[in-house]
């Protein structure tokens, strides 16, 4: 079993898709109940009853308060009950668990530890979304059916590229490019050059450069569910290894994972370009980047499926698996941190 890192802030939803109407979440095998109140503050409450269990989501909300739809216990969005038909007192017992809650980057995000370790500042931002020099292309929550882990060995490594995405984010012929990686506390740096090489199928039309490119890619991985990934390309020979990205294309794919269970998660994600937004290029960049990240899908929920079926078998690593290994690790730290 996967553990999981309990004191942490995880991604629940868009901002976009909670409004005035309950709707429920899954997130570490705990099912919630997530609405705004009417000054549009984001709340998020175990979903169940303690009466009988009914499902807070097909209750209704009663201005901030959610009123279960079995026999009308109606709890504020702290989880405390403010009323229970034919009991004129309602014993500060019947209650149900609410989780904090914060907004960052278009999400919502949630602590499903102990509250009182929750820190709002600690909430993840990437500086560049608020800078005017990068527009904001958001994307879509895409199920995947298989372990988060699995997907964020995905996003600690730059290897697969080649094989799995030729058709968008791959260039033929660099297989063998040397992968870096390195710990930062709680976060793993993975990182590639790929030197005097054409542009990658998603970024033509982007930018002439008149000829060959060196490109970047560095995964940030911050454990236990985020990774950004800054990847870029600029004219050969122009100094960019060195620290010279003065005309370049550079694009930070956030993506930010909820696992919903031991087999399941979701994968929010979103793009940041050095570029004004353009509607015409946001919707190819985003098609683009749905082609890719469904590419990855595929193979994730492959991989669940046999890792579900009855086997003989055992995992082997390769030298490029270095910085997977070092997430797991501190993922495994982090967890057995939750008491």
């Amino acid at each position: 079993m996967t553990p999981f890192a309990y004191n942490a802030w995880y991604p629940l939803a868009w901002s976009r898709d909670i409004g005035r109407e309950i709707v429920a979440r899954r997130v570490l095998e705990e099912d919630l109940a997530v609405y705004r109140t009417e000054a549009g503050v984001v709340a998020a409450l175990e979903d169940a009853c303690p009466h009988r269990l009914a499902p807070l989501t097909i209750g209704w909300l009663q201005g901030d308060a959610i009123q279960c739809a079995y026999h009308g216990l109606t709890f504020d969005c702290s989880g405390r009950c403010v009323h229970a038909p034919g009991m004129p007192r309602v014993p500060e017992s019947f209650r149900v668990r609410s989780y904090p809650t914060a907004e960052s980057m278009g999400m919502v995000w949630v602590w499903m530890g102990d509250a009182e370790k929750a820190d709002r500042s600690q909430v993840f931002h990437l500086p560049q979304y608020d800078d005017p020099a990068y527009s904001v292309v958001e994307g879509d929550a895409l199920l995947v059916q298989a372990n988060y882990l699995s997907l964020a060995d995905n996003l600690c490594d730059p290897t697969h590229v080649v094989y799995v995405h030729q058709t968008t984010l791959a260039s033929a012929g660099r297989e063998e490019t040397r992968v870096q990686h390195e710990r930062q506390g709680n976060k793993v740096v993975t990182w590639r050059w790929v030197l005097d090489g054409p542009l990658i199928p998603i970024f033509e039309g982007l930018k002439d450069f008149g000829g060959n490119v060196d490109r970047w890619h560095y995964y940030h991985y911050h454990a236990p569910s985020i990774a950004v990934i800054d990847f870029g390309s600029a004219r050969t020979g122009t100094g960019a290894p060195e620290g010279n990205r003065d005309d370049c294309i550079q694009m930070y794919a956030c993506h930010f994972i909820t696992p919903i269970d031991q087999r399941s998660c979701v994968q929010h994600w979103l793009c940041l370009k050095n570029s004004p937004a353009d509607p015409v290029v946001d919707e190819r960049l985003r098609s683009n980047l749905r082609m890719a990240f469904n590419e990855d899908k595929r193979v994730l929920e492959a991989i669940q499926r046999n890792e579900d079926k009855p086997r003989q078998w055992h995992r082997i690593n390769l030298a490029l698996d270095g910085s997977s290994i070092k997430m797991r690790r501190i993922v495994e730290e982090l967890a057995s941190g939750n008491g």
